[in-house]
């Protein structure tokens, strides 16, 4: 979190907006008059937490793993379903943490390149040999959506292979293909607080797919930390899971100045990629992102820069609140002159 005064932050796709009141009083609830249930170790298996999951999303609480962030659960799920003797595949642009869980746990990896306009392409991934599938929904840090149907189509064609669908950014534009995985049971999605429920700095997330899966994702957390989500985190985020009509408001709010931000942008001579999540992926055809972003921060706006092949002349920009995005904009007619 960097130490700059009045900070536009922009650049981490963290919510806008507070989480759900009923997550403070939940907390509140659990601490009591004295805290003293702080003494007391936490329910090792989240019961409750995988109750309101499980209700939330049409499935029984034995498809459903918790962990400390989607990151953890992530982690776990490198080392219970994806190490094996075939490399496995990701886009080529994706989520960085992949190739480094590659790198931590020894499992073989292919990168698979994205279209010219930065979509996945399902062909790509059905009928080659690999040890598992995994890939962001929408994608990061493209934003870009694949369609539930093409998930369906991957998951079919790879029936011996765990299929791995990273739905961080989901709740900003696309469906959850949760409801799949009552059809395939090599089917796994992963979710996280984050982002849509406001819960980054709880660190909650979770996975749903076949009990099997989620029995080896138990297995290999329970060999590393029995007590990943503290008591807190998990009435935080079960009070954040009951609050649906919450959750709805503040993704349609982050969703319609999304869709501002973005034609603001387009005039401004920007590219903009389409987007199904809380950022958006832009590139301006005459300036140097890198240029720009600096420009930004010298006025204490952060975005994302990527050094890497490809996406080395986009920034990621963070959807902030509608006062957030005008600085923004502002900053960048000014830069732009």
């Amino acid at each position: 979190q960097p130490k700059i005064a009045n900070l536009i932050k922009l650049n981490t796709n963290e919510n806008p907006y507070p989480p759900s009141p009923k997550v403070l009083a939940a907390i509140q609830a659990e601490l009591g008059d004295d805290a003293a249930r702080l003494r007391l170790y936490p329910d090792p298996n989240a019961d409750l937490l995988k109750a309101a999951i499980a209700r939330t999303h049409e499935v029984s609480p034995q498809q459903v793993f918790v962990g400390n962030g989607s990151d953890e659960v992530l982690a776990h799920v490198f080392m219970a379903l994806l190490k094996h003797d075939t490399p496995i595949l990701f886009p080529d642009i994706t989520y960085s943490f992949y190739p480094v869980y590659c790198g931590l746990y020894g499992v073989d990896y292919q990168t698979v390149p994205l279209a010219d306009d930065y979509t996945i392409n399902p062909a790509d991934y059905c009928g080659k040999p690999n040890g598992g599938i995994i890939f962001p929904n929408p994608n990061a840090p493209t934003g870009r959506l694949l369609a539930l149907d093409a998930i369906e189509r991957i998951a079919q064609a790879n029936p011996d292979s765990a299929v791995v669908v990273d739905e961080a950014y989901v709740d900003f534009g696309g469906t959850t293909a949760i409801q799949l995985v009552d059809r395939y049971d090599n089917l796994l999605v992963v979710h996280t607080l984050s982002k849509s429920r406001s819960l980054a700095g709880m660190r909650v997330g979770f996975a749903v797919g076949h009990p099997a899966l989620i029995e080896a994702l138990e297995r290999v957390k329970n060999s590393f930390n029995s007590y990943p989500l503290d008591r807190l985190a998990i009435a935080g985020a079960v009070a954040a899971m009951e609050d649906g009509e919450y959750f709805e408001r503040c993704c349609q709010a982050v969703i319609a100045t999304r869709e501002t931000l973005s034609a603001d942008l387009t005039g401004l001579g920007f590219e903009v990629l389409p987007s199904a999540a809380n950022f958006i992926f832009v590139r301006h055809p005459q300036r140097d992102a890198a240029e720009l972003a600096k420009a930004l921060r010298e006025r204490s706006i952060i975005v994302r820069h990527f050094k890497l092949p490809r996406i080395d002349q986009f920034l990621r920009i963070t959807i902030g609140t509608d006062g957030e995005c005008k600085a923004l904009t502002d900053a960048l007619w000014q830069i732009l002159g």
